[in-house]
């Protein structure tokens, strides 16, 4: 590059030469010739440095420009942090607004980082069509000088083809990335689309005028309990409890028709160990080791045509009349500390309230309604509303479709009935279930 100083030196020496000229004009008339080339070669080398000069200042100007949009690219990475650090402090009633300015801030990130990348291209494109017309130039001006042989033009065609190929190659390349970001915004929008903008409402005070409002803090039982319905339930108590020992928990019963005692014992134990109040919720069904849950429970709730049964322990024993009286024995212990505990909450004592099994349904089999049951103290509220604030995420996304605590696949006997099998019973098991009809075996 010619520095101010050059320039300088320059000026004097052709001032310089310009004397000598003008004082030698007559000396001789070829000489004047010299002088004439001379004055338009150095017109050429001030053209070409002039031109040399305007392609590096527009290089500069592209550099510039490409400095400017990556800094702008940083400064909306930076406003996009500091707008997810608001979005915690903030209500929950002005999250949702946030999230619609994140997926703003992020598709004018998309939008700057397509323009950076159109600049990038294009200075890219412009420098392969500049170096192809340089290469023609050079072609042409050996091939006029006759300084290229037809090997050598064969190459310099060659290469001018590959230049070609590199401008398509650029050109396919844009292309692609337009439509992987199309790909990118669509994906993010059906992420956002997929669930609600609201958070779910947590209340320590759920339950007002017939409407109780379970939040995300929820923990379904549903289908038999058996193997492992124990460690679920429990190892999510915990969690909640770890997380805020003051904000409510649900366990929620659509239908369940009860189960394994050993299982349903340890719910109960983990549900009077809570430190966070426990809220037992009974939308259809809860019979038998889900009724004894929902009747030992502090809170519990009930729509009013949502059915409770209570009835006697059962088991499947075997063996000598030594091993069934052994079996009988560990039976009733089991009675006495299960069905115990239920009877006194309900005033009564545990042949009592066997015997009221009976009156009321010859099979032992005692359901009622929820709007009975809370007269008798078998649930404590009844629900007219509940409203779900815990279910954000668009469920026909899953489709899952098994108990929580384990698939049963269900089969037909011998007879075409339909029947699911349940696990073996672990020693000293037994199942407190409702089934009428012979579905669980």
């Amino acid at each position: 590059m010619i520095n101010s100083k050059m320039l300088t030196h320059m000026l004097s020496y052709f001032l310089g030469l310009a004397i000598i000229l003008s004082a030698s004009v007559g000396s001789a008339e070829s000489k004047t010739k010299d002088n004439v080339n001379t004055a338009e070669l150095a017109k050429l080398k001030k053209e070409n440095e002039t031109l040399e000069a305007k392609y590096k200042l527009m290089l500069a100007k592209q550099k510039f420009e490409l400095a400017t949009s990556q800094a702008e690219i940083k400064k909306l990475s930076v406003q996009k942090s500091l707008a997810d650090k608001r979005l915690e402090k903030q209500n929950a009633g002005a999250r949702a607004d946030l999230a619609k300015e994140r997926l703003r801030l992020e598709k004018e990130k998309l939008v700057f980082e397509e323009s950076l990348r159109k600049l990038k291209q294009e200075h890219a494109t412009q420098k392969a069509k500049n170096d192809l017309t340089a290469e023609k130039q050079r072609v042409q001006k050996l091939h006029n000088a006759g300084e290229k042989n037809k090997t050598e033009l064969k190459e310099l065609a060659m290469k001018n083809r590959q230049l070609e190929l590199k401008l398509q190659i650029a050109e396919l390349s844009n292309r692609a990335k337009k439509y992987e970001q199309s790909i990118a915004i669509r994906t993010k929008r059906e992420s956002w689309q997929s669930q609600a903008t609201r958070e779910p409402l947590r209340t320590k005070k759920p339950f007002s005028n017939g409407t109780l409002v379970i939040s995300d803090r929820r923990i379904p039982l549903n289908g038999p309990i058996f193997w492992g319905a124990a460690k679920r339930i429990t190892e999510r108590l915990h969690y909640f409890n770890n997380k805020s020992a003051d904000e409510p928990i649900f366990l929620v019963i659509d239908y369940c028709p009860g189960g394994s005692v050993m299982e349903g014992y340890r719910i109960v134990k983990a549900l009077q160990a809570s430190k966070a109040p426990v809220h037992v919720v009974v939308k259809s069904f809860a019979a038998s080791m889900a009724a004894v849950i929902t009747t030992l429970a502090d809170e519990s709730y009930a729509y009013p045509n949502a059915i409770i049964l209570h009835h006697e322990m059962s088991t499947r024993n075997s063996g000598n009349m030594t091993n069934l009286k052994e079996q009988l024995a560990s039976a009733r212990e089991w009675e006495k500390r299960l069905m115990g505990p239920v009877s006194k909450k309900l005033g009564l004592s545990i042949e009592q309230f066997r015997k009221k099994m009976y009156d009321n349904n010859s099979e032992g089999d005692w359901d009622e309604f929820a709007d009975n049951a809370k007269k008798l103290g078998w649930v404590k509220h009844l629900v007219t509303e509940i409203q779900e604030t815990g279910i954000i995420k668009n469920p026909d996304l899953s489709s899952a479709r098994s108990t929580h605590f384990g698939s049963l696949e269900e089969k037909r006997d011998n007879k075409g009935n339909r029947f699911v099998e349940l696990p073996r019973l672990r020693p000293f098991d037994m199942y407190a279930i409702f089934d009428p009809d012979n579905y669980y075996r």
